[in-house]
């Protein structure tokens, strides 16, 4: 199953640096999107495309996920030779991880 059955996302930009939010559809998800969804797993699922540090921020508050992705958009908006400079197709490229377990109690 990938992410996206499960969750949406948004993206957010700041210099090179991209912030990536995960809200569950349903919030008796976030457990489980909490259990699943590591800084290594990001780490190595965005590696192609995030060459720096992640950092993961639980939202209990609002039952969402904060990753803030350092050195992600190749120097920032109005010096970027990428495509996305702002990063917003990061967030879908969040979404196609895939998850196992989601039926599971844990």
């Amino acid at each position: 199953m990938k992410l996206y059955d499960i969750a949406h996302s948004r993206a957010g930009d700041k210099g090179n640096t991209s912030t990536l939010s995960l809200i569950p559809f349903k919030e008796e998800d976030f457990a489980f999107l909490c259990h699943q969804i590591t800084v290594e797993r990001v780490t190595e699922h965005l590696k192609n495309i995030v060459s720096g540090s992640i950092t993961r921020y639980e939202l209990l508050n609002i039952s969402s996920l904060l990753f803030v992705c350092e050195q992600a958009l190749l120097t920032g908006v109005t010096t970027s030779p990428a495509v996305d400079t702002h990063g917003k197709a990061l967030s879908y490229a969040l979404l196609e991880m895939e998850v196992d377990g989601y039926l599971k109690k844990f």
